[in-house]
């Protein structure tokens, strides 16, 4: 293949702007014209893009990026822009939170507003919406209490999307500001301050004993799976007999679900003044509502201290008894036979179950001892 100078291109293609014909300079130069015009093509790309200037370059430069996000995205969907408009808006709900909202819905084809409608009307109703942000925040809540909640929105992000979870740093932290979950490194003085509260003594220190009824009260709130739903069970024991005295189960760890089963056994034992009832240290418990809720009774407050399970251990005992002598070891057919398992459950627990600290008498048996004397 044979070389020809820079020197000569430049003159050929100064001569061609000049107006000579690639003809003409092919015979006058014996180069053939195929040369010439490639010279010809090269130059007029080299022009092109010599105009570009470094705004231009990083909005094309942007311009890829949205275009590989965009990509992601419909791999992440699992859904084709062609596909139909209702499969493309439920293929987005499932990744809602990962992506902005612009790039979401360019990426499927998908009108912002009508997306919008899709996620505001099925956060209404028990849909996938719904399921999956209460599988995150039991997800948020295990890693922040694995982690002595020291951790805030970034770490626990991190964990869970090594633990393969689909979510964004924003949706972690708008979840943990729901659920009231903060990095206890930023409030660890006000912690502090609070533990010295009057409100917020321990009036238990791991004595579980009573020499009578409706002396102290112990609660807490558990979490069961089942059919992709998560299931918060609350119960009230009372210490002297380990009996349970109340309990209910809601499709959400709330104030109301603690303060509906304080109903239940309030009614049941109608308690004097005075009553101790000790919890963990759970929002719902610490709530202003359920606070007021008891003071108006003359019921006096006791919680855990911070990150010490056994302060509460009773109640973590029934939860485990219970999970491991019936729910992980049944299969359910419905919701319905889930909440007669656990009736029968207590049942069974309150009436049949002999309990070591009753010197093996069932907590029923050990009520009725103490009343016939």
């Amino acid at each position: 293949m044979q070389h020809y100078s820079d020197e000569l291109k430049a003159k050929i293609l100064t001569e061609f702007k000049q107006k000579q014909s690639v003809t003409t300079l092919s015979k006058q130069y014996i180069i053939s014209r195929t040369t010439i015009y490639r010279w010809l093509k090269e130059t007029e790309i080299a022009e092109k893009y010599s105009s570009i200037n470094n705004k231009e370059i990083n909005r094309l430069l942007r311009r890829i990026e949205r275009l590989k996000e965009i990509i992601q995205i419909i791999n992440e969907a699992n859904c084709l822009p062609s596909a139909p408009l209702k499969e493309r808006l439920y293929a987005l709900e499932k990744i809602y939170g990962t992506h902005s909202v612009h790039v979401l819905c360019e990426a499927l084809n998908v009108d912002r507003g009508t997306f919008y409608n899709h996620i505001f009307r099925n956060k209404k109703t028990n849909t996938m919406y719904a399921q999956q942000r209460e599988v995150l925040r039991v997800a948020i809540q295990k890693v922040y209490d694995e982690n002595r909640q020291i951790f805030g929105a970034g770490k626990i992000t991190a964990i869970l999307k090594e633990q393969g979870y689909v979510t964004s740093e924003d949706t972690v932290r708008r979840l943990m500001a729901d659920m009231g979950l903060t990095s206890i490194r930023q409030r660890a003085k006000a912690l502090y301050e609070k533990e010295r509260k009057a409100y917020c003594k321990n009036r238990v220190n791991q004595n579980f004993t009573a020499i009578a009824p409706n002396q102290i009260w112990v609660s807490d709130v558990t979490c069961y799976s089942f059919q992709e739903r998560n299931y918060y069970i609350c119960v009230i024991l009372d210490l002297f007999s380990r009996m349970v005295i109340g309990y209910k189960i809601s499709y959400k760890n709330s104030t109301q679900l603690v303060k509906s089963t304080f109903k239940i056994a309030y009614a049941f034992r109608n308690p004097h003044k005075g009553l101790i009832f000790h919890t963990d240290r759970g929002a719902s418990y610490k709530s202003y509502t359920f606070m007021s809720y008891l003071k108006s009774y003359g019921i006096v407050q006791s919680f855990s201290r911070a990150h010490i399970p056994y302060d509460n251990s009773v109640v973590e005992s029934f939860f485990s008894s219970m999970k491991r002598e019936e729910l992980y070891r049944r299969k359910y057919k419905s919701e319905k036979e889930l909440r007669d398992a656990i009736d029968e459950y207590i049942e069974f627990y309150n009436l049949k179950r002999p309990h070591s600290s009753n010197n093996y008498k069932t907590p029923a048996s050990k009520e009725s001892e103490y009343l016939s004397k």
